[in-house]
């Protein structure tokens, strides 16, 4: 084995191991990415906790001046129009209440769906650095088979030479 054969081994073999360096490191920033989107997930799930109970207090807080406002007039509270007024309101929380709740799912399953990506996107680029793994070997080899003069394709064909000039696909035989 000469020198030249020994570089190209040594280095084939560094390609290789950085090459899977590279791809453990990419995928682990994907797993890292997809652990942040889950975490900003649950944040929005937290929030709309708070975005609610933030909507209840104003709401509680309007009605109270609205039936304030109706009992100054007058208007006597639980008949009539302030009773078709308090049910409006009431129907309107609920519907409030319900779009939080579904702006803040749909949030939070993007974001979810944005980490599946994120793990598939890491395991992408952990076999892509396999596949050049895959590759490095095979040049390495093949660099190393040229080297040494072997298996580098003589001229006589799969079969071997049957003195037809044809490389052994049965031409020139007599009969």
């Amino acid at each position: 084995m000469s020198w030249q054969m020994a570089v190209v081994g040594a280095l084939g073999a560094a390609q290789y191991q950085q090459q899977g360096a590279i791809g453990k490191f990419n995928q682990g920033v994907a797993n890292r990415n997809a652990e942040v989107l889950e975490g900003q997930a649950t944040q929005i799930e937290k929030k709309t906790e708070f975005d609610v109970a933030q909507f209840n207090k104003d709401y509680y807080r309007l009605t109270g001046e609205v039936a304030t406002g109706l009992a100054k007039s007058g208007v006597q509270i639980g008949t009539g129009t302030a009773s078709n007024i308090a049910l409006s309101n009431a129907y309107e929380k609920k519907i409030q209440e319900d779009l939080i709740e579904y702006n803040s799912q749909v949030a939070a399953a993007n974001k979810r769906e944005e980490a599946n990506f994120a793990r598939i996107k890491g395991s992408m680029a952990k076999q892509q650095a396999r596949m050049a793994q895959i590759n490095t070997i095979a040049q390495t080899g093949t660099s190393l088979m040229s080297m040494s003069g072997g298996g580098g394709g003589g001229s006589t064909g799969s079969y071997g030479n049957r003195g037809t000039g044809m490389s052994g696909y049965g031409g020139g035989a007599s009969y």
